[in-house]
């Protein structure tokens, strides 16, 4: 039934991937047409969910790989997948240090990077589409790790690593449009903002995926990178937001819950 799928470019099947992230995204943003609010503990837990995801795509689909493909190629394991996901952490500090953003959750006074007049929702928005570049770029090298026959990496992990992040994605987009909502923009808008955060996933994935099958050596470092730039993400942003304002216990059992299920994705799948 795949066959279809599994015959494309590797680059067409991480647009696709990437594609379908972005529409789950916007299937989560949707929501702000049938509430104007998220209780804080739905949130925290979303939030939590959303971390465990990342944090298990991570390890299973792109340390474990990288790790893996240094072996094969006789070099020192961890050397590659070390510096990768050193650069990949780094890449979203740079990141965050020129950009503009403010975390959810925060007055506009917290908001991080150069100063700006920019408003309170394009600041969310930019926090958001930061931390979905790294998602994209994790799909496109996954996608591009099976097109070169790297070790385990199949068509069907890559895809089912692009399902787990869109499963997460789809609490992010409500995260961002209700709140919006709730400060008074109009519902429509709220959703555009809302799945335009997903958009740079398309994007970063045939950016990724385009890489490393040009340029087959970096394949090792691109995937730790892409492990370092979301764990990046969840330990600088998601954890402490998921657990910033109480039902600690709740985010943390939602943390398991997506560690969880992305696991079972990547080892039924993979």
């Amino acid at each position: 039934m795949m066959d279809w799928f599994t015959a494309l470019n590797p680059t067409m099947q991480a647009l696709l991937g990437g594609t379908m992230t972005w529409g789950l995204t916007a299937l989560g943003a949707a929501t702000v047409f049938f509430f104007t609010k998220i209780e804080k503990h739905t949130m925290n837990m979303m939030l939590g969910f959303a971390a465990g995801v990342m944090i298990a795509a991570s390890f299973w689909s792109l340390l474990a790989p990288s790790i893996e493909f240094s072996e094969q190629n006789g070099h020192i394991p961890w050397l590659a997948p070390a510096i990768g996901f050193l650069l990949g952490g780094v890449f979203i500090r740079l990141l965050d240090f020129v950009v503009p953003h403010l975390h959810l959750g925060n007055a506009q006074d917290k908001a991080e990077g150069p100063q700006t007049k920019f408003k309170k929702s394009t600041l969310l928005f930019l926090a958001i589409t930061l931390h979905n570049i790294p998602e994209g770029l994790a799909i496109g090298v996954a996608f591009g790790a099976a097109a070169l026959g790297i070790g385990d990496a199949t068509v069907i992990g890559a895809l089912g690593l692009a399902i787990g992040i869109g499963i997460q994605n789809m609490p992010e987009g409500a995260a961002l449009s209700i709140p919006l909502r709730g400060e008074g923009m109009s519902r429509a808008r709220a959703f555009n903002y809302g799945q335009l955060s997903a958009i740079v996933e398309p994007i970063s994935a045939v950016l990724g995926a385009a890489a490393v099958i040009l340029v087959q050596p970096i394949l090792p470092y691109a995937l730790a990178f892409a492990a370092g730039a979301m764990i990046f993400v969840v330990v600088e942003e998601l954890i402490p937001e998921s657990q910033s304002s109480g039902s600690t216990d709740l985010a943390t059992l939602g943390l398991m819950a997506g560690f969880v299920v992305m696991m079972i994705l990547d080892v039924s799948l993979g």
